[in-house]
């Protein structure tokens, strides 16, 4: 995630100098903890929450617990690991429904804050799970706030109140109160109220903001907060704490560059738990916030459970039987791999699917490299190919391959490249779909893989095999590589692309041999 990166490269390289030690001394502790207070610091988390943390950590470290442990090293990132959660919540926390409808939402937070697009995110997610929101315009201050909703509004398919133009016009007072009455008149079971904010605390704005929340008795109140403010996220927190009260928190912007540290520090010096985190500018990047995956993702630990619940919410199950049904049957064709790509789509950004992966806080500049409008490509070949020529890729002669690159902007070599990849793939799921051994380009036949005892008929067939060059010499020296080759063991990494890099993360080549499948070499 951009706004934690130096953080997590700062906490990732104390870590790795940690590892490198069999057995930790106080002065090993000693040194780990000033690092982390170092790296907190600098991402402007606050003092006092950094002073609590480091002395939980150190405490901890130098207790029995480590010095049992097998691996000190890996306990001692444990033990970071479980404290962040606690400074970031603990637990997870969900929206709470009134048990009368409407549920009355609250919105508050500092002009620029990201409450109207929150507000229009929040509406679609909530759609998404079978409810009816409202969003009522009680932004009244800042110059065309109750346009700016009513268009966010419109793109995320919900119902608005909006009786007053803003622009200074109007009580905001009374336009959520009569609000929550049309909500409940026309049985919308929550109610969204966006209030206004200010370049900067002041009597007003608390004053009318209370007096909202008196008129409505909202159910959540919840406190949009900018990632990127710096150390003002804890002062603004704790007036609006005094001021109004909240009872929840939303991070926005956690997609930018800044250091965004004060955000960690909020659900600890209010109590306040941090429910939503706002990951983009598109209505779709809004995830539920769960600290723990959070600390995992600073940590660079990888986040693979929402990267499982995204996929569960792009992939249909049915079609996936389909495809499955397909590739048993040798009937995938270009079409099945287009309706494939556009479920991948889906899911959103293949750059934040990767970041969800561990260790790949070390691959930054391969990640930042990663050229998304390769799938745009791809997509384009197909879409200029017939009905026939995806279904029957031998079709494609020279005049046909040539006609498809004038259709999708390409060259001959890009189409006859994606044909090419497009082949090995499928032949390689039907040899997987039929219980056979894939060959994998760069790797050879997956061992273990397949039907029972084909893998072991297959080591046996390498280890007997050896040089049979009539030169002594030259015998002795393959052989020698033969045997240094096998004690290294198959090379590769879980995702069957390429071997090194950290355990269980890809490589750089990975990375470009992911880019290939999705596009051009």
């Amino acid at each position: 995630m951009a706004t934690f990166g130096t953080l997590s490269d700062r906490l990732t390289e104390t870590f790795r100098n940690l590892r490198t030690k069999g057995k930790l001394t106080p002065a090993d502790v000693d040194g780990t903890v000033r690092e982390i207070r170092r790296a907190l610091l600098d991402a402007d988390v606050a003092l006092p929450v950094v002073k609590e943390f480091t002395a939980k950590v150190r405490e901890r470290a130098l207790g029995d617990e480590v010095n049992r442990a097998l691996n000190p090293a890996q306990q001692v990132v444990q033990i970071v690991n479980e404290e962040l959660v606690a400074i970031l919540g603990g637990e997870q926390r969900r929206l709470q429904f009134a048990k009368n409808p409407p549920t009355v939402i609250m919105l508050a937070g500092l002009q620029g804050s990201g409450k109207t697009t929150f507000a229009g995110k929040l509406a679609k997610m909530l759609e998404k799970d079978g409810h009816t929101p409202l969003l009522i315009a009680a932004d009244l201050q800042r110059p065309n706030a109750v346009n700016q909703l009513q268009v966010v509004a419109q793109r995320a398919g919900a119902a608005i109140y909006a009786p007053e133009p803003g622009n200074g016009v109007g009580d905001p007072v009374k336009v959520a109160k009569d609000g929550v009455e049309v909500a409940r008149r026309q049985q919308h079971d929550v109610v969204i109220i966006d209030t206004a904010g200010r370049l900067g605390v002041d009597a007003e704005l608390m004053k009318q903001a209370a007096d909202i929340r008196k008129a409505t008795d909202p159910d959540e109140v919840l406190f949009v907060i900018d990632a990127m403010i710096g150390q003002d996220a804890v002062n603004t927190a704790k007036a609006f704490q005094d001021g109004v009260d909240f009872t929840g928190v939303v991070l926005s912007k956690l997609d930018g560059d800044a250091r965004g540290g004060a955000a960690l520090s909020v659900a600890s010096v209010t109590g306040r738990p941090i429910i939503f985190a706002s990951t983009g500018e598109g209505l779709d990047d809004l995830e539920a916030f769960h600290p723990d995956r959070m600390a995992s993702r600073i940590l660079d630990l990888g986040d693979i459970l929402t990267l499982i619940e995204q996929a569960q919410q792009a992939f249909d199950e049915e079609e996936a039987l389909k495809v499955a049904e397909k590739l048993a049957t040798e009937t995938f064709t270009l079409e099945d791999f287009l309706a494939q790509m556009q479920q991948m789509r889906k899911m959103g950004s293949m750059k934040k699917m990767l970041g969800m992966l561990p260790g790949m806080g070390s691959m930054k500049d391969q990640l930042d490299n990663f050229d998304e409008r390769e799938i745009d490509r791809t997509e384009a070949i197909i879409r200029s190919m017939t009905p026939a020529e995806r279904r029957n890729t031998k079709l494609l002669n020279g005049s046909r391959r040539l006609r498809i690159a004038r259709g999708s902007g390409m060259t001959v070599t890009d189409v006859n490249q994606l044909v090419q990849r497009f082949d090995q793939a499928a032949k390689m799921m039907k040899t997987v779909a039929r219980g056979g051994v894939p060959n994998i380009p760069g790797m050879g036949p997956i061992p273990g893989a397949g039907r029972p005892g084909a893998s072991s008929k297959r080591g046996k067939q390498q280890k007997a095999k050896g040089s049979r060059s009539g030169n002594p010499a030259k015998r002795a020296a393959e052989n020698a590589g033969i045997a240094a080759q096998a004690a290294e063991g198959p090379t590769g990494s879980g995702f069957g692309l390429g071997g090194g890099g950290a355990k269980g993360a890809p490589t750089e080549a990975d990375l470009a041999e992911l880019q290939k499948m999705l596009g051009r070499g």
